[in-house]
């Protein structure tokens, strides 16, 4: 079932925010590692502990999700310690997007999420897919796609809307 969580995640076309505190371990680091976008709060630490309980640390995907997010070498440190790191360390090392106080957290989070639920839905779900698909495209390929795709959003009304509002200096209202 969690496996299937991650999958339904990363297939979104919706860019997913997840708001992390306290203690974020095992299939929980992996959901949140799963999501676009991690808002942490300071005392959010996380651990991908599967290896601890002598299990693979490559469960429910996070051998392949961390190694985008955070690098090979920090990922091998993760996913081979098991160890728990610190919000401040998570986001060194790209895991966290932003931490916040424990109170700002519900704030910060559900403002990021509803500021992209203001945004142009396709063109963020053509960007969510890029960065999906392009991972295992040539510099060439990925050029064709995004071209092929900006070329499909340019004719969308939203497009238009974003035209219109620039010159009328007011803020786009996308479908």
């Amino acid at each position: 079932m969690n496996c299937d969580l991650v999958l339904a995640i990363r297939r979104c076309r919706r860019p997913v925010v997840a708001g992390l505190n306290g203690t974020v371990a095992g299939a929980g680091a992996v959901i949140a590692a799963a999501c676009d976008f991690r808002i942490a709060a300071e005392s959010a630490k996380i651990a991908f502990l599967f290896v601890r309980v002598g299990l693979s640390g490559a469960d429910m995907g996070a051998s392949w999700l961390l190694p985008r997010i955070v690098g090979l070498g920090h990922a091998t440190e993760l996913l081979m310690t098991g160890e728990f790191i610190s919000a401040q360390r998570a986001t060194e090392i790209g895991l966290y997007n932003k931490v916040v106080s424990q109170e700002q957290l519900i704030h910060e989070a559900t403002a990021l999420a509803q500021e992209l639920a203001q945004g142009p839905a396709d063109a963020l779900a053509v960007t969510k897919q890029a960065l999906e698909l392009e991972a295992h495209m040539t510099l060439e390929q990925a050029l064709d796609h995004e071209a092929r795709v900006q070329a499909e959003l340019m004719e969308h009304p939203n497009y238009r809307e974003a035209y219109e509002a620039f010159r009328a200096k007011r803020t786009p209202t996308f479908r």
